[in-house]
């Protein structure tokens, strides 16, 4: 079978090491174009464009899908399926079904629950308890196609965004190399989604990370967890921005949230519902990443002072 395989991030890359090890022909990668990375701004390639190129896969990289070159491109590969995950950007119909068996898509959520961009941050958000990843065959509509394969995966209370992701990347890689194979041999049942039970996932910005305090603990630390590395969690404390990296809940008698109610090594904070959360990993503003203990020896911060 040919396949051409649509990928950018490291969350791509088990997919398509995982397809080249079965034994599957990737006749050619594409993956968004190269970007300027860090503070001098060096142009990179994505991790995607990397394994291909170490794998001597040719490489491609439109700035859009949309003007026709894409497409004679791809007929002059005349692919049997292209494999989508974590591509970033919106295949159009005419690219969708251009090959004999379509285009399939690796989603990280149980469709049709968290469709859209952010599925693997807003499950932690959301306080869910399991997530997985749904192998779609795609159409026109977002994350809207027929279920081709599923897997799901229990979400542990020490996980965050980034280690949820690194599970999903090899759960999703496992399962479109598995139903490559279903699909070569004729062996897959595709089963329509209950639009009804649809949920979505917005793409994330970083005002969403600001914690609300009137909000039970329990909603806090589950932000704290999606919104880990990117954009991190964060408040005010003195008029100053303090990310926060790692939080739990902790005991709560006070009945006004949104205050310091313990500095004595440990940096508790009231929250909505008779409930409080402890800060463990932070960053105050202009400084580096510390324990919430490291910060409350070099800052004054007293009992009953307000957190925003």
């Amino acid at each position: 079978m040919r396949i051409v395989f649509m990928g950018t991030p490291q969350y791509s890359v088990p997919t398509l090491k995982a397809l080249l090890d079965a034994g599957h022909s990737i006749n050619a990668v594409f993956s968004q174009p190269d970007k300027p990375v860090g503070r001098k701004q060096i142009l990179t390639p994505t991790p995607t464009k990397v394994f291909a190129i170490e794998h001597n896969i040719p490489v491609f990289q439109p700035a859009t899908l949309r003007d026709g070159t894409a497409l004679d491109i791809l007929k002059d590969i005349n692919p049997d399926l292209i494999v989508v995950v974590a591509y970033g950007k919106i295949l159009p119909k005419e690219i969708l079904n251009l090959p004999r068996y379509g285009s399939i898509n690796g989603h990280a959520s149980l469709l049709p629950e968290l469709r859209g961009a952010s599925p693997v941050q807003w499950a932690l958000v959301s306080g869910k308890k399991q997530t997985g990843v749904t192998v779609m065959q795609m159409d026109e509509g977002m994350d809207t196609g027929d279920i081709l394969n599923v897997k799901k995966v229990d979400i542990l209370p020490e996980d965050n965004s980034e280690t949820l992701f690194s599970k999903l990347s090899l759960i999703t890689a496992e399962l479109l190399a598995g139903t490559v194979d279903k699909i070569a041999v004729g062996d897959i049942k595709p089963i329509k989604q209950d639009d009804a039970k649809a949920t979505y996932a917005p793409i994330i910005n970083r005002e969403m990370a600001h914690l609300d305090f009137s909000k039970p603990a329990c909603l806090l630390c589950d932000a704290v967890r999606g919104f880990y590395s990117w954009p991190v969690a964060f408040c005010y404390i003195g008029g100053k921005r303090i990310k926060v990296f790692e939080a739990i809940e902790a005991d709560c008698k006070e009945t006004e949230s949104g205050k310091i109610i313990n500095n004595d090594g440990k940096l508790v904070i009231s929250c909505g519902e008779n409930t409080a959360i402890r800060f463990l990993s932070v960053q105050p503003e202009g400084g580096r990443r510390m324990t919430a203990e490291e910060m409350l020896r070099g800052n004054k911060l007293e009992i009953g002072m307000s957190v925003n």
